[in-house]
């Protein structure tokens, strides 16, 4: 299973820990009085949202998040308004946000040019006097003058569980001409009709008793399953990825600039597999990514000419310009829009936010890229990407997903050689042969690692462990983008263990590299009971021999371990020849797919806690 715990911010800070069960009260710091919003659609797509929300401060702890309040909007393509902002006394009194209060953030160009790579911009409100029990008011409003698509809006909102909104009331007013769908979830209708060639509908929501939640993982998230709506002019995700590739896909052409570049860095490169490797590889490691991907006044792709200048932009241009420089060696490719955070399915209503990162799509050789990332080799994606319904631009595939990678591709070796002295003091070598997604990650850390920290590595993981030691690390040279690496450490440290005398030592390497087992585990010794999760496959090997001096006696070793379920095992052997220990652990995952269940959850901390208390076991000796 191999877990991969993601960020969910907004989340993981409403729900902070969990102290009791799913379904008691909270401890709430702040409630939602009204929040109303407003959607007035224009046919061309450009819109106007209206925002209105009061909160109060029902806790201390919540006083200084809730002095703030702000709103963002893309400067090309938007404006924003504040309408009114205000804290609200106990009393009554109303005490207006003064314009000295107001702070603007923007993402903006030299003179009078437009920024290169992000035009948002952040303007906040700080709101006077707000003690305990007051309330802050904030009303502003969006106007949307350039559409995203044309003709086309889409947008949805979630209302977590574990936020007390007491007034919540949402509309829609668009023109009957433009063919819409829309979904609110666990909200009431209170209108629906049509007039004057204009159709509204509007819900109210209200959650004035939140709830706890047991979910500590939110690296799996089902918008499906909350409170909230979803609106869309899109008939179907086919049409998103066909409206994205109307304004993206021309500027994908091959000039004569495109065409001599590809040549020279395909250059000694004889099949198109080789030549697209190479391509991918430039693109990953030479285009600087930054910027917005896909958002507000952010769909269309910036001119080659300029993204090649200036060797920097965002997902789409990376997209494209990896789309040129192929199709400039004759290679087809399309780009591909996919959901790089935790969505791993696409609601029912398509909506535009769900598909926020662009990739490229080899069907020639079946393989999904990501050149955004500077450290996944060719052929793999980041974890991110993988196990993702996907939006081929061209050539559409209804339920098309992202690959994950195949089972016992990611490995992991570690060799570990310890010789024990009479004094306690020890020296060996650790040596860990990675491949896959491992591999990848270690090289990126290897090429970002300085020569001063890589000198005292050893000595601060023994320091770490409250040891004096030292060492030396050798490595593969981690510049290029393959996913097998190889380092090695040879180290010393004194008084590792109690000798002469008696004791106990735990069999573990003194140097962490990779992921060793016991990680691995540690992370699934507390259920998740309630949602599904992010995982992966691994298969990790770890190999002892310990030296122990020839005065030394071992009484004791742990005992042999096998055990297995239908997707995992784990094996581990203790040898004793002479005053040579030998040990071999293998933990075989073979989880398929990027998404486990609690009911997979469960199953795999059966076995995670047979295996951590033999790690635990230790080696006695006088």
């Amino acid at each position: 299973m191999n877990i991969v715990f993601a960020s969910f911010i907004l989340a993981l800070v409403l729900c902070g820990p969990a102290q009791a069960a799913s379904g008691d009260p909270l401890d709430l710091q702040t409630r939602f009085g009204r929040y109303y919003v407003t959607y007035l659609i224009n046919e061309d797509g450009t819109a106007v949202e209206s925002h209105e929300w009061s909160q109060t401060v029902l806790k201390e702890s919540a006083l200084e998040q809730s002095k703030r309040a702000s709103v963002g909007f893309s400067t090309s393509a938007q404006k924003a308004d504040v309408i009114a902002a205000y804290t609200l006394k106990v009393d009554g009194r109303r005490i207006d946000v003064p314009k000295d209060n107001y702070q603007v953030e923007v993402n903006k160009g030299k003179g009078k040019d437009s920024p290169v790579y992000s035009d948002w911009t952040n303007l906040t409100v700080v709101f006077p006097d707000v003690a305990v029990g007051d309330s802050v008011v904030f009303a502003y409003k969006i106007t949307q003058t350039e559409p995203m698509f044309p003709k086309h809006y889409s947008t949805e909102q979630i209302f977590y569980n574990q936020i007390a909104y007491e007034d919540v009331r949402v509309r829609f007013d668009y023109p009957s001409s433009l063919v819409a769908q829309y979904e609110a979830r666990g909200m009431k209708e209170t209108e629906s009709q049509e007039k004057d060639n204009r159709k509204i509908v509007a819900w109210s929501y209200a959650n004035p008793h939140p709830v706890k939640t047991e979910r500590r993982d939110f690296s799996v998230f089902d918008s499906s399953k909350e409170a909230g709506y979803s609106f869309s002019t899109f008939k179907t995700y086919a049409d998103i990825a066909s409206a994205y590739g109307e304004r993206a896909l021309p500027k994908a052409v091959v000039t004569e600039r495109i065409t001599k570049l590809a040549s020279e860095i395909v250059k000694g490169k004889t099949t198109q597999k080789d030549q697209a490797r190479a391509l991918y590889d430039w693109v990953a490691t030479n285009i600087t990514y930054a910027g917005n991907c896909i958002g507000i006044g952010a769909v269309v792709p910036r001119d080659l000419s300029f993204v090649l200048d200036n060797k920097m932009g965002d997902c789409k241009d990376h997209a494209t310009l990896l789309q040129a420089l192929l199709a400039a060696r004759n290679i087809k490719s399309t780009q591909a829009l996919v959901n790089a955070g935790s969505a791993y399915k696409l609601p029912k209503i398509p909506v535009v936010s769900m598909v926020n990162h662009v990739i490229n799509y080899l069907p020639e050789f079946d393989l999904y890229v990501d050149s955004t990332s500077d450290s996944t080799p060719f052929g793999m994606l980041p974890f991110n990407d993988q196990d993702k319904p996907v939006l081929l631009v061209e050539g559409f595939r209804d339920g098309a997903k992202t690959p994950v990678p195949p089972i016992g591709s990611n490995r992991q070796h570690v060799i570990n050689v310890i010789k024990i002295e009479p004094d306690g003091s020890i020296s060996g070598s650790a040596e860990i042969f990675q491949n896959g997604q491992g591999a990848a990650e270690t090289r990126a850390w290897a090429r970002k690692t300085t020569k001063d920290f890589e000198d005292d590595m050893v000595k601060n993981m023994f320091r770490g462990q409250g040891l004096i030691g030292s060492g030396k690390i050798e490595k593969d040279d981690p510049a290029e983008l393959i996913g097998v690496y190889h380092m090695k450490a040879r180290f010393n440290a004194k008084k590792f263990l109690k000798l002469p005398g008696s004791g106990a030592f735990y069999v573990y390497s003194p140097l962490s590299f990779g992921m060793p087992i016991i990680s691995i585990l540690q992370s699934t010794m507390e259920s998740e009971n309630e949602a599904d999760v992010a995982c992966g496959n691994i298969v990790a090997v770890e190999d002892f021999v310990i030296e122990l001096p020839k005065r030394v006696k071992i009484l004791s070793i742990p005992d042999d371990m096998k055990v297995v379920n239908n997707f995992l095992s784990y094996g581990a052997t203790y040898k004793l020849k002479g005053n040579i220990l030998t040990v071999k652990r293998t933990f075989d995952d073979r989880t398929k797919g990027n998404v486990c269940s609690p009911k997979m959850f469960a199953e795999y901390k059966k076995i995670a806690e047979k295996v951590m208390d033999n790690l635990k076991e230790q080696v006695l000796y006088k």
